[in-house]
């Protein structure tokens, strides 16, 4: 065969990720929070994308299921208008914005500039009857009067560990290289209190002596609150009880062998503590009277509280309703109107390629929103088909179930079910699950039977625990032993998985503090 050049024709199939493609995909795997803060991104970039706000818009999604729901098709066509949101007209459209600059014609007049509400009272004596109702009226609120004070509508800024320490450091009297020592090590205490820094490093970076940076350091333990700036538990612990002038010996050498009172061996330390029972209790008492993280009396991050995706109620007939969180779907609009104006004024290729690219981008965010509404509620669905036992009698009996399962039902891919599952909540009758919390692995039956839900295991297993008597610790072996009897076929290693996963301490730990317990 002779090697010669030659032009060959080839035909192939790719899947290509589109921007639009790659859009629609990561809506689907943000959480509420997160895509309300991507539309708002969105609305503040498009100027051809509005919010709705109408009691209208708000569409209800939501699915009755009996179990025989057909999902062929279901949310596959999603045309403008298939929800509430995208019913878009000309009498819902928000008022035209300014557009002297691209009016031309002079067809568009600005309508508020005669409009007597945003007029300035005049000067005078007139002007003083006014002034109240005119503050009202272009600020929106009521006028200031001192009797209508009301202290509640003062919002303060919480105070952070960091700023409270170094309002302390200001009222020191240091010199200024070490107060700049001082600011700096503040800066690597945690949200607990401690000193996550090395005194070395500190002084290397600083450029100065490492026992002036000690020195600060040992300056700085004595501020508020009591244990801040600790390098440890110990030292935690010891800078509180000299703050109440309860530090001795004693109490010194059973803070050096912290591990002892962990372990529960009391012996050993009536022995290093050189004290007796009494004494020793009385110690351990002050000790866990004192906060082991002082700094987390200052600051910290807000706990935010979980919005559900999906609510799933029983109906009186034995079904279920599936319903979407309608507060948590953002509304938005297409404003073809506003559109419709700037459109016959651009003159130039850019002007309207960028209008199209504005147009487009509104529609396919619009149709990416809808098909996110409609993919969780088709997989929310399969999941309360799956998990029914799970709903009406509780948590022993759930399945075991995988991603593959989900998407063979609803005729989707795993990675689609992954994406939709992940960030997203379903508040119950039982409380708010979230939608991976359905997706367990399974364990095996000693009779044959149906596999065993590693959550049902795992609540089996701390059920066992939490009914142990004090006399009688069950250890991993005898877990496993009453586990078979129950039909649940498991291995050794596993139920100690389970155990430290749960942070439930060994047969020989909780053997010491159900007697400490007993004990006090």
């Amino acid at each position: 065969m002779a090697l010669t050049p030659r032009l060959d024709l080839r035909q192939s199939q790719q899947l290509v990720m589109t921007p639009q493609l790659q859009q629609a995909i990561k809506l689907l795997q943000l959480s509420n929070l997160d895509l309300a803060a991507y539309v708002e991104q969105e609305l503040e970039k498009n100027p051809l994308l509005e919010r709705s706000e109408g009691e209208s818009d708000g569409a209800e999604v939501s699915a009755d299921s009996d179990f025989d729901t057909d999902f062929d098709g279901a949310g596959d066509d999603f045309e403008p208008g298939g929800l509430d949101e995208l019913q878009i007209s000309a009498d819902n459209a928000p008022a035209e914005p300014d557009t002297g600059a691209l009016d031309t014609d002079g067809d568009y007049d600005n309508d508020y500039t005669n409009d007597s509400r945003f007029d300035a009272p005049e000067e005078g004596p007139a002007a003083d009857a006014t002034d109240a109702s005119y503050l009202a009226a272009s600020t929106g609120t009521s006028a200031y009067s001192g009797n209508d004070v009301n202290l509640e509508n003062m919002l303060s800024e919480e105070v952070s560990l960091q700023d409270h320490l170094v309002e302390q450091i200001n009222l020191l009297n240091l010199s200024p290289a070490r107060k700049l020592i001082a600011v700096y090590l503040t800066d690597l205490v945690s949200e607990t209190g401690y000193f996550t820094g090395e005194i070395a490093d500190v002084a290397e970076t600083l450029g100065c002596g490492a026992e002036m940076v000690g020195e600060v350091l040992n300056e700085l333990q004595g501020l508020d609150p009591a244990g801040v700036f600790a390098r440890d538990l110990a030292e935690c612990l010891a800078l509180q009880l000299k703050e109440r002038n309860r530090y001795d010996p004693a109490i010194a050498t059973l803070l050096d062998n912290l591990q002892l009172l962990a372990g529960g061996e009391m012996k050993r330390l009536l022995e290093i503590c050189g004290v007796d029972q009494e004494d020793l209790a009385d110690m351990i008492s002050e000790i866990r009277a004192l906060d082991p993280k002082p700094g987390l009396k200052f600051g910290g991050d807000v706990a935010q509280t979980v919005v559900p995706d999906v609510f799933v109620r029983r109906r009186p007939d034995g079904g279920w309703h599936i319903e979407l969180n309608s507060e948590t779907l953002p509304k938005v609009l297409v404003n073809n109107h506003y559109y419709a104006v700037i459109s016959k004024n651009a003159r130039k290729k850019e002007e309207k390629e960028y209008l199209s690219d504005c147009l487009n981008t509104a529609n396919w965010l619009v149709k990416a929103l809808d098909q996110r509404a409609q993919t969780i509620l088709k997989v929310t669905t399969a999941l309360v088909e799956e998990q029914e036992m799970f709903f009406t009698q509780g948590i022993e009996f759930l399945r075991p179930l995988n991603l593959k399962t989900i998407a063979e039902t609803i005729s989707m891919h795993e990675s689609t079910v992954s994406r939709v599952t992940s960030n997203k909540y379903m508040a119950t009758a039982r409380g708010v699950f979230e939608l991976k919390y359905f997706f367990t692995s399974a364990i095996n039956s000693t009779s044959g039977g149906d596999s065993h839900s590693a959550a049902s295991v795992r609540h089996k297993l701390k059920q066992l625990v939490d009914e142990e008597s004090p006399n009688k610790i069950l250890s991993d072996d005898k877990i496993v032993e009453l586990m078979r009897s129950q039909g649940i076929d498991i291995a050794r290693r596993t139920v100690a998985k389970y155990r430290e996963a749960m942070k439930i301490p060994s047969s020989v730990q909780r053997r010491r503090l159900k007697k400490q317990q007993i004990a006090s």
